[in-house]
């Protein structure tokens, strides 16, 4: 959009009374993407916009009538081609004093800001997101660099003096970028979830290939964009697009120094295996690999605030969070107070166009999503299915062309049924009774998984009796806006325990930028 526009802060706290200005902006941007549908994009190497090896059709989840564009699929040669710009890059970049490379990111972060609601706008039409979820996701991303910014800014580029024997040595150790850095993002954050990395790789020093999602193909396009309209050299940053085949080739070149993954479990795990020693010596792995997030009600919470944490961690985005809510374990004193308001507001929760300002939930992404829900709702035959399901109305707000499912809450499921343990990534959360706090953290932790957890309770003791047994890396007490979601930079850091890391560092805290690059000790001794 070219017409000047008042600068709106975003935050999720922003996000809850947003100013009415977001929503004009938002619509007159949503209604540009649609009034352009079926574009032919491409991707980024060495500088150079280009084609791929054919492409492929990008089709909303709304509605698959709207085409969004039709994208480039690298081949595997392109693949190599891109990590082979990067690592020509490399050297001239990594000589880029850490100021400069701070400044030249910081603008990344500003023409992302700049640009919100044009990106929101897609993501919100390619992944289902509703307005404030979307517009959430693009400005994470600006802060998300921009907090690496600070972090390098604040350490002084990580060089630091040493004691010295003698007034002729000298000592000190410094942190130095890899080379070049993958970054493998997921869908359901299209924008925080690869400019985030990309950007904390390129302050520490690295060269990036990013491979997105497709189905984020339109987000990471216009990221890019932003990208190299700050002025980053040539090679510095690159973006190849398609399926799996297009990450498989990037995970298998040996010139890849190191690697960002966020995505399933057994992807992960994988990845950690293969790629840290596939080289012959280890390749760091930074890898998110989801969430089976609990929250345990006590008989002593505030059951309307547990109740719509609860609905709001479950079913925004459709459940697509690896944060989402998909398992509580509440007192059974309270159990069937807790029940009736959650079963209540989940019923009231209006799923629809994410575009529409009133919908609070989405389409799920896909058809494989979609036939993926069926099977687990088929599956709650083994409880009590207490809204949603197929129980629910036949939903159909775009006239049966999009992916839309119900937000349902089941109750009862034996404790070996497998929905207990597997992360479904969409909107079903499982509600047992306990018979108090030490069944439910028992519960709680024997998973594999360890990203998020909630709490409520109005009593301080148990508040930290669940802060020092829980197992889990992201902690929520008596949170309504979400019982196991909402981080945003420097208000929360975000990383798991257990299956879901491969580095137990979290992003958005003091210590996540340093994973980007290796230590290196110099004594010099001399005048």
């Amino acid at each position: 959009m070219t017409k000047q526009r008042k600068h709106i802060k975003v935050t999720y706290s922003t996000l809850g009374s947003p100013d009415p200005l977001l929503h004009e902006y938002f619509e007159e941007d949503v209604a540009a993407l649609k009034a352009n549908l079926g574009k032919t994009y491409k991707m980024l190497i060495n500088g150079d916009w280009v084609e791929g090896d054919g492409a492929f059709e990008h089709r909303s989840p709304i509605n698959t009538d709207w085409l969004l564009g039709l994208f480039p699929r690298a081949s595997d040669h392109q693949v190599n081609q891109a990590v082979a710009a990067a690592k020509a890059a490399f050297p001239a970049w990594r000589a880029t004093p850490w100021r400069e490379r701070c400044d030249l990111l910081g603008k990344v972060a500003d023409l992302i800001s700049e640009r919100l609601f044009e990106i929101s706008a897609a993501v919100s039409l390619e992944i289902g997101k509703n307005r404030l979820e979307a517009i959430g996701d693009v400005e994470e991303t600006a802060d998300l660099i921009r907090y690496c910014v600070d972090a390098m800014r604040d350490n002084a580029g990580f060089d630091r003096q040493l004691l010295s024997e003698s007034d002729q040595h000298f000592n000190r150790s410094l942190l130095k970028p890899y080379g070049v850095w993958g970054v493998i993002g997921p869908f359901n954050f299209p924008a925080a979830l690869t400019g985030g990395p990309t950007g904390a790789a390129l302050i520490a020093g690295n060269t990036v290939v990013l491979k997105p999602a497709a189905e984020g193909s339109l987000t990471a396009c216009l990221i890019a964009q932003c990208v190299t309209d700050a002025g980053l050299p040539a090679g510095v940053f690159n973006l190849a697009l398609g399926g799996d085949e297009p990450g498989m080739a990037l995970t298998a070149n040996l010139d890849l120094a190191g690697l960002t993954f966020t995505g399933s479990y057994e992807v992960g795990m994988s990845l950690i295996q293969s790629f840290s020693t596939a080289a012959g010596y280890y390749r760091p792995v930074i890898a998110e690999m989801g969430g089976k997030n609990p929250t345990i009600v006590s008989a002593k919470a505030d059951l309307d605030k547990a109740a719509l944490g609860v609905m709001r961690s479950a079913f925004g985005l459709t459940g697509q969070k690896c944060s989402a809510c998909s398992r509580v374990y509440v007192d059974a004193a309270v159990k069937d107070d807790f029940l009736r308001k959650l079963v209540d507001l989940a019923a009231n929760v209006q799923v629809g166009d994410p575009t529409d300002a009133d919908t609070y939930m989405g389409p799920i992404i896909s058809e494989s999503a979609y036939q993926a829900y069926r099977r687990y709702i088929d599956e709650l035959d083994a409880g009590k299915v207490l809204t949603g399901g197929w129980a629910s109305r036949r939903l159909a707000p775009t006239e049966g062309k999009g992916y839309f499912v119900a937000p349902t809450v089941v109750t009862d499921l034996p404790d070996d049924h497998r929905l207990w343990q597997h992360e479904m990534f969409a909107p079903i959360v499982a509600v047992r009774g306990v018979e108090g706090p030490e069944e439910a953290m028992r519960l709680a932790n024997g998973v594999a998984l360890g990203l998020t957890a909630g709490f409520y309770s109005e009593d301080p003791t148990e508040v930290e009796w669940f802060l020092d047994n829980i197992e889990a890396g992201v902690l929520y007490v008596n949170r309504a806006t979400g019982a196991t979601t909402g981080a945003w930079p420097g208000y929360q850091s975000f990383g798991g325990w257990k299956g879901s890391t491969g580095s137990n560092k979290a992003a958005g805290s003091w210590y996540y930028l340093q994973q980007y690059m290796r230590e290196q000790s110099h004594t010099i001794v001399g005048g």
